[in-house]
Parts: C-alpha cells; structure tokens; sequence
C-alpha cells in the first residue's frame, strides 16, 4: 500500500500526544474522587465501579482518529488491470528438433496449441506478432489484434533448419521498435522466445538481448523439452537408412538471454507444464499494475469508530466522552 499525500501521516504523532493527556485527566479525576470521599468510603460511594468500560469508548475513539489520519493521506493499492495498447512477438523455435516426441505430439504441436491458447487469453487490444525462428528468421504475422490472423500465421509452423535464435532475435526486436504509439511515444513491447536447443546462428544472442534491453523490450524465454528428446535423421552420407539422434533442451543459454534482456525464463518438460507457462505469460503481458485510491474505505472505518465509541460513552455514562 502506498500514499498519494504521505505527509499527512504525521499527524499520527498527535496520537501518543493524546494518549498522555487522557491519562492526566483520569488522574486529576482520581484525586477529585479522593477528595471528595475517603477511601474507606469509596466502595459506599461509588460500589459499582466501571472499570475497562471507562477508557474503552476513548480506545475506540483514538483508533478512529488514527484510521481518518490514514485515510487523508490517499491511501492506494495496486491492482492489475488489462493494458491498453502492447505489442508481443511470439518467436517459435521451428528447427528439426522440434519435431522430437518427449513433449506429446511433438515439441512444435505443443508449441503451437499454447501459443494459441496464449493468444486468446491476452486482451484484445495486446497485438500479437508470429515469427517462425530457423536458420533464418522468418515473420508469420506482423504485430495485430487480428486473431484469426494469429492463429492462421500459428498453422503455419513447420519444422524445418537449424536455430538461429540471435538472428530472430534482432529481427523481433527491429519489428517491435518501429510499432506505432500514442503522442510519439511506443508502446510496451515483449518477446516471447520458444526453444529447444542452443543456437546454431552467426548472431550472439546473448548481444541481440543487450540491445533489446536498451530498448526496453524484455525476453521471456521457454525452453521446451526433456534429456530423453530424439528425432530420427537419414545417416550421412551414402550410408543409407537412418539413425536416431539425441536432441535434449539448452535452458541455460535461454536463460542467458532472458536474463541480458531483463525478461524471465522458464522450462517445460511436457504439454501441460507449458500450458502453465502461456498462462502465466498471458496474466503477466495482459495486464499492468495500476494505483488505485481505497481512501472511501478508511473513512469510511473511521466515522464507523467514531460513531461506534459515542455510542459506547452514551450507553455505559450517560454522555459523550
């Protein structure tokens, strides 16, 4: 919780400042009754004493004045709220390995249907672009809330060549600088990075992540798949046939680039895991955390105590404190 006027909270100091007068008064009040009757007397005088009823109307009175202090000061909390204009490139990993069965039906099939699932969760004013990362990074769908046109750019994955993962990178990043915005200014951007495997490019990607950072384009990164991934290739050569080759994820270097562009990395051993990880993304690119004013609900406590320890005062005394 934050304040929009903090300096206000000052007046808390008052509280304590209150407290010690009230205990002043309740000694001057003790000696008024001493001197008025004895003190063999006084259970005569007085046989029913009120005890903690007597400074429980005050107690309630000083929380009051506590939560109305709080309550001027503006205070706020932060809610998340859909954003208003945002532009995602969804880059998915198409090279041979994710043709690869540990992740059902295939690491790509897997790909596609939660990046579809993704696509629907995010608001309908986030635009979403599809680029296929291969040896050459190849741009399905420029940023749009087209939905249609997502998912028909998402069909059209296929798995084919090797990971140019820096190249898609700075291709990604060179789409999304160049969005339009509102006054001059761009909008938020994101990258969302599918992979399974290390990168077999000429760009760094780790350096293509640097520069995304100056930009302020986070990446968040998925590395997709499990130790025991393998694909079945022809044997090389004119040896004829085919053989199976192991192709396990790399999720340190996506970590790598995640973590050079200021974005987050996750892992995904199977469908459903990455199906958690869209749903995560789809909450955390959605939505922006936005300060709202809750000061009606302090107030509103406030003059609830206030009425509650005049009440008290009047019902037990017969008078206000």
């Amino acid at each position: 919780m934050s304040f929009a006027a903090p300096f206000v909270l000052v007046a808390l100091a008052a509280i304590p400042v209150l407290i010690v007068l009230y205990g002043g008064v309740q000694r001057d009040r003790r000696r008024a009754a001493s001197a008025f009757a004895a003190p063999a007397l006084s259970a005569s005088v007085l046989p029913r004493r009120p005890g903690w009823r007597r400074h429980a109307p005050m107690l309630v009175v000083l929380i009051a004045v506590a939560v109305l202090v709080v309550a001027a000061a503006k205070p706020q909390r932060s809610i998340a709220v859909p954003v208003e204009r945002a532009s995602i490139m969804l880059v998915t990993d198409v090279s041979g390995s994710m043709q690869a069965t540990d992740v059902r039906p295939t690491r790509l099939s897997a790909a596609r249907a939660a990046a579809k699932r993704f696509v629907a969760k995010v608001p309908k004013t986030v635009n979403v672009g599809v680029m296929a990362l291969s040896s050459k990074p190849r741009v399905l769908a420029s940023p749009t809330r087209d939905r249609f046109a997502i998912n028909a750019a998402l069909d059209q994955l296929t798995a084919r060549g090797g990971t140019g993962t820096g190249e898609a990178i700075q291709a990604a990043t060179k789409i999304l600088r160049t969005q339009p915005g509102v006054n001059g200014k761009r909008p938020p951007s994101a990258i969302v990075l599918i992979s399974d495997g290390s990168s077999t490019g000429k760009v760094d990607p780790v350096a293509a992540a640097q520069a995304a950072r100056k930009l302020r384009i986070p990446i968040y990164t998925v590395a997709l798949g499990t130790a025991q991934g393998t694909i079945t290739v022809p044997r090389p050569g004119d040896q004829g046939g085919t053989e199976t080759r192991p192709v396990p994820p790399d999720p340190q270097s996506l970590a790598e680039v995640a973590r050079a562009s200021g974005g987050k990395a996750f892992t995904a051993a199977d469908a459903t895991k990455l199906s958690d990880v869209y749903k995560g993304l789809g909450s955390l690119l959605g939505t922006r955390n936005a300060k709202r004013e809750i000061t009606a609900g302090f107030a509103g406590g406030g003059l609830a105590l206030l009425l509650l320890g005049a009440a008290m005062s009047l019902r037990w005394f017969g008078r206000l404190i």
